[in-house]
């Protein structure tokens, strides 16, 4: 079970890098179109680990499954980010963190032909991270609307079709050979962008918009984080049972928990720059999300 702890690892950094992509999407860097290609460029630097981790060339199939699974991280990437710019994270973040391991576990049934099930323990444990997670980003105030779960249902489809595919890879290829192929597969899709799309062009070299250094600097710091939070969660991927890629995804509410805690302590010292609400039902919210979270890690673990 070492994978869940590594996946936790994961969705540690992950809350951070999360942060940031929100104060990026919101200000220096609106357009997420032009957000995913800066993404999926920056991805293909983990070629430079090719000489050192064994990498190889499996066979046709084997590469375009990977370029596959990449591929489409990023087109699920890219619904995320329009989500999170077009819409309040309080609405969308809990949609996706409910459909997306609901998702992940139907086409594991589906691709498997019915061969992979979780057991009555697990699908228990699945079931309360899952209630954990859409509890702790939850807001009354804050309702939905069908457009936010329009995006956020195909933002979900596409980032549980991904990682389907790339446990996928992982049971054929070894570790940093499928993870480079992936990477590529994210690198193609973000040039297909770039060809695609007029207004990626224009903003690019067109307009010759220029970033303040310190929007590069903080670009990239978080890009290098996120880099290391997806080596960690293709790591947990890799060790995890095929069935199991679903619980990995509904662990996600525990990044939600360390968002919770970053973004408490922020308003509690810097209460001009993020006035979070401290209120009683606020608390009784997060303390019940956190034990639903909490029992289904215990689950887990004990077995």
């Amino acid at each position: 079970m070492s994978w869940i702890l590594i996946a936790i690892s994961a969705y540690f950094i992950l809350a951070i890098v999360s942060l940031v992509d929100k104060y990026l999407l919101v200000g220096p860097i609106p357009n997420p179109k032009v957000y995913i290609f800066y993404v999926g460029i920056l991805g293909v630097l983990v070629l430079f680990l090719a000489p050192f981790v064994g990498f190889s060339v499996p066979q046709p199939s084997q590469i375009i499954l990977s370029l596959l699974a990449g591929a489409i991280f990023i087109y699920g990437l890219f619904w995320f980010y329009k989500a999170l710019r077009d819409f309040e994270a309080s609405r969308v973040v809990p949609a996706i963190g409910g459909i997306l391991p609901l998702f992940t576990l139907g086409l594991i049934y589906v691709f498997s032909r019915g061969k992979e099930a979780l057991g009555y323990f697990e699908f228990l444990a699945f079931i309360l991270l899952i209630l954990g997670s859409i509890l702790i980003t939850y807001e009354r105030s804050k309702k939905i609307s069908f457009k936010s779960l329009q995006i956020s249902t195909i933002a979900a489809f596409f980032l549980a079709l991904s990682f389907v595919l790339t446990k996928y890879v992982y049971l054929a290829q070894p570790f940093w050979s499928g993870f480079i192929w992936i990477r590529i597969g994210g690198f193609l899709m973000a040039i297909s962008f770039f060809l695609l799309f007029k207004e990626i062009r224009e903003e690019i070299f067109k307009k010759k918009i220029s970033f303040k250094k310190k929007t590069i600097g903080i670009f990239l710091s978080n890009q290098a984080m996120g880099a290391g939070a997806g080596i960690l969660q293709n790591w947990a991927i890799f060790l995890a049972p095929l069935v199991y890629v679903a619980i990995i995804n509904s662990l996600q509410g525990i990044q939600y928990v360390f968002l919770l805690i970053f973004a408490t302590l922020i308003s509690l010292k810097f209460p001009k720059i993020l006035k979070e609400e401290i209120s009683r039902k606020f608390l009784l919210q997060k303390i019940i999300a956190i034990l639903l979270i909490g029992g289904g890690l215990v689950l887990l673990a004990s077995r």
